[in-house]
């Protein structure tokens, strides 16, 4: 059995189906396959972000952070709470029911464009065929003028620790931890393992976080990354740099992870491991040898900046080509190659790809870190201010963290944008948007911003690049 379409895509986890709706909205015969199934063993779609990664991390972090407000901060406010306590089954539900709310709705955003949704593996052959087996066991070929690549990402593992599914788990299985482990390991101080530790330790775990790097979040800018350490430590995350786990076993009750430091060897016993070192593209079944689609050398889908592989219209997106691994990334991506078999020519600007990592405070930043514009060469000026200047934040009775805005010495235009602080996911699209509009320090602080807000911070922020800042002490006056 053969069926003929315009675009076959094949994985519907955000790159994949954002590609798959605008390839149907521009009028394009789609078809889009989605191999997973969800906990209830119905075919998903959305892939890791909707089902067990962005969302669902999402759900627990911020009921976690409503518990840990109640618990430590609301009597601050006036307000006292009798007999607190946690019911992670309902947690555990209540995010579900959101994931499935989601999923649900790209099934019905398919059905209301025109995408045909085939539940199932698919593996690209020679000549942009695409060999389907649904979950049913059928099998089919299905041959396209264009085929997009989206098959995302799947975690890291480790033989040092081996998953079991039960104590040792990576970051799937822990969301749907069925009550609060006493004492919790994490393995990788990176964005995952923050923010899972973040949950548990909220709710009442003690939480150890093992790190190989000497570093704490070196992707960050330098002070914030070294600000974000202090608070993360201060909420009761014990981080543990420069470890290196050298084995994990289960023994009774309990896992005894060995690593070892500066210091040597030393042993830890936790109840529940979680093995979060990062991920790696999800390749395993997608290509033919014929294909002519080839891996770099890091193990992912090469493509050039149009996300164009080597073989003639066959593109790849999302978690499986260059770049780093994001939700927001891929979906942009997905878009500009569907556009670009429309017949329109967008672009993806890479330099303004902004990273989150949802702690409490949030870590956000876009563009240039300082230590990447002294690696580089670049002369600049920066610009800060705390939240604890910040009317609306004292009022809030949230005022950690601090903005930062790093400007060309030059032109004044804006190279990097860094918050910690509440809501520094919001903050962040204020400075992706300027940055995409070439726009300079002096730009943002001749904007007029509502008061009293967060946003504030940004303009405060910019301001004190020059010296003209308000609100705070500047050290340069001109």
């Amino acid at each position: 059995m053969s069926e003929n379409y315009d675009v076959v895509v094949i994985g519907a986890g955000p790159a994949g189906y954002e590609a798959a709706i605008r390839c149907a909205q521009l009028g394009l015969k789609t078809a889009c396959i989605e191999k997973d199934k969800g906990k209830d063993g119905n075919p998903t779609l959305g892939g890791t972000c909707l089902n067990w990664g962005c969302i669902p991390s999402k759900a627990l972090l911020d009921a976690s952070h409503k518990y840990v407000e109640a618990e430590a901060h609301f009597s601050e406010i006036g307000i006292e709470v009798d007999n607190l306590s946690v019911d992670v089954s309902k947690m555990i539900a209540r995010k579900d029911a959101v994931v499935k709310g989601l999923t649900g709705g790209i099934a019905g955003l398919f059905k209301g464009n025109g995408v045909t949704a085939l539940y199932g593996t698919g593996k690209l052959l020679a000549n942009r065929q695409v060999a389907f087996v649904g979950h049913d066991g059928e099998e089919q070929t299905l041959q396209a003028e264009h085929v997009i690549l989206a098959p995302g990402s799947v975690p890291v593992a480790i033989p040092p620790a081996p998953l079991d599914g039960d104590r040792i788990v990576d970051s799937t299985g822990a969301l749907d931890f069925e009550s609060v482990p006493a004492r919790l390991g994490v393995i990788g101080a990176g964005v995952i393992g923050l923010e899972l530790g973040s949950v548990w330790n909220r709710l009442g775990s003690e939480v150890v976080v093992l790190e190989a790097l000497e570093e704490f979040l070196p992707m960050a800018d330098e002070r914030i990354a070294k600000d974000a350490q202090k608070m993360l430590t201060k909420q009761g995350l014990d981080i543990r740099l420069g470890t290196r786990v050298t084995g994990a076993e289960v023994i009774g009750n309990e896992v005894v992870v060995q690593y070892q430091d500066a210091q040597g060897d030393h042993a830890l016993s936790v109840d529940k491991l979680i093995v979060a070192v990062g991920r790696r593209p999800f390749t395993e079944g997608l290509l033919t040898p014929d294909c002519g689609v080839n891996l770099d050398e890091r193990g992912f889908l090469y493509v050039n900046d149009l996300c164009q592989t080597d073989a003639p219209n066959v593109y790849a997106v999302g978690d499986v080509v260059r770049g780093p691994m994001l939700a927001h990334k891929g979906m942009e991506e997905g878009v500009m190659v569907a556009e670009r078999i429309g017949g329109f020519k967008p672009l993806v600007n890479y330099d303004t790809v902004p990273s989150v990592i949802y702690t409490h405070p949030e870590i956000a930043w876009v563009g240039k870190t300082e230590q990447q514009l002294k690696a580089d060469g670049v002369t600049y000026n920066v610009g800060s201010f705390p939240f604890a200047a910040s009317g609306r934040a004292m009022a809030a009775n949230d005022t950690q963290g601090t903005v930062k805005v790093i400007a060309d010495a030059e032109s004044d235009r804006i190279l990097g944008v860094h918050v910690l602080g509440a809501q520094a996911s919001e903050l962040i699209a204020q400075a992706v948007i300027a940055m995409e509009f070439d726009a300079s320090a002096e730009d943002i602080g001749l904007i007029m911003f509502a008061h009293p807000t967060l946003s504030e911070a940004i303009h405060e922020a910019a301001l004190s690049v020059s010296g003209h800042a308000i609100h705070t002490i500047n050290r340069k006056k001109k």
